[in-house]
């Protein structure tokens, strides 16, 4: 996936979050380790890995929003993410 792929996808990964993140029903908190990485979509100066991190970690936390338990659809989702934001991370 070329770099300009990858921002398209953050953003509208994050435009997912917003929609989340204003309903009562999600965890607020589940966003908080994307939000703590302080990588935007906006922030194009910043490595195709740090956003493909930031993505793996958003897609982990949006997985979980979905998800009812870690065995559901979402929730196996959400444990891939997981492995994937990792073994980004690990390649900062």
């Amino acid at each position: 996936m070329h770099k300009d792929e990858l921002l398209e996808l953050h953003e509208e990964m994050v435009t997912i979050m917003d929609y989340f993140d204003r309903q009562e029903s999600v965890d607020s908190e589940l966003f908080e380790p994307y939000k703590e990485l302080d990588v935007t979509p906006a922030d194009v100066h910043m490595s195709k890995s740090e956003h493909k991190h930031a993505v793996f970690v958003l897609g982990n936390a949006l997985a979980n929003a979905m998800s009812e338990d870690e065995f559901s659809d979402a929730g196996r989702v959400g444990k891939r993410m997981k492995e994937l934001a990792e073994d980004a991370e690990s390649k900062l």
